[in-house]
């Protein structure tokens, strides 16, 4: 009955070691995720397909995994609404957007915010859909260098975001004013 105590202590010894390893690679590796969340790295360009009070856009995302890159595009999608606006596509006849934001101090003074907005699963998600499940098209992933630029297509619903960031006081109401 020793013999067996003794066994299992060691196994318990060599989980519980193999976890304190583990764990802090994990930890490094999400903050690292989340480092590159934060540097905002991707591309945004209209596409066809939009509906009344929503966008269609092709966001390209880098990450140096193609699932993180289908993961992030959703956030940056929404980030590029917010902050980066995009330029009219002429081939699809789709017109461009402005940035709903355009006083750059607007994100370091609403930091908290925004933090929490885009934070993992965070409330960005009640305005974005993926097209084709988040499924890259011929073409879109490309690689470069040790990383992907994948680009992924999203519907982003536009009007809601905008009550949203109003109710929040990021900006101003339309109806101001008038």
């Amino acid at each position: 009955m020793v013999k067996n105590s003794t066994v299992n202590l060691k196994w318990v010894v060599l989980m519980m070691l193999a976890i304190v390893i583990c764990v802090p690679d994990m930890y490094a590796k999400k903050k690292k995720e989340d480092k590159d969340t934060e540097a905002w790295r991707y591309e945004i360009e209209a596409v066809e397909g939009a509906v009344p009070g929503a966008c269609r856009v092709k966001v390209w995302t880098y990450a140096k995994k193609a699932d993180k890159a289908i993961a992030q595009a959703p956030k940056n999608a929404v980030h590029g609404i917010i902050f980066k606006g995009y330029a009219a596509n002429p081939d699809a006849r789709v017109p461009g957007r402005r940035a709903m934001v355009t006083d750059y101090a607007v994100e370091q003074e609403f930091a908290d915010y925004f933090k929490e907005f885009f934070a993992d699963g965070g409330r960005y998600m009640r305005f974005v859909s993926l097209v084709n499940n988040g499924a890259p098209m011929a073409g879109d992933v490309i690689k470069v260098g040790k990383e992907y630029k994948m680009g992924i297509i999203v519907m982003v619903k536009t009007d809601e975001l905008r009550k949203e960031l109003e109710s929040a006081g990021v900006l101003k109401s339309l109806n101001n004013g008038f």
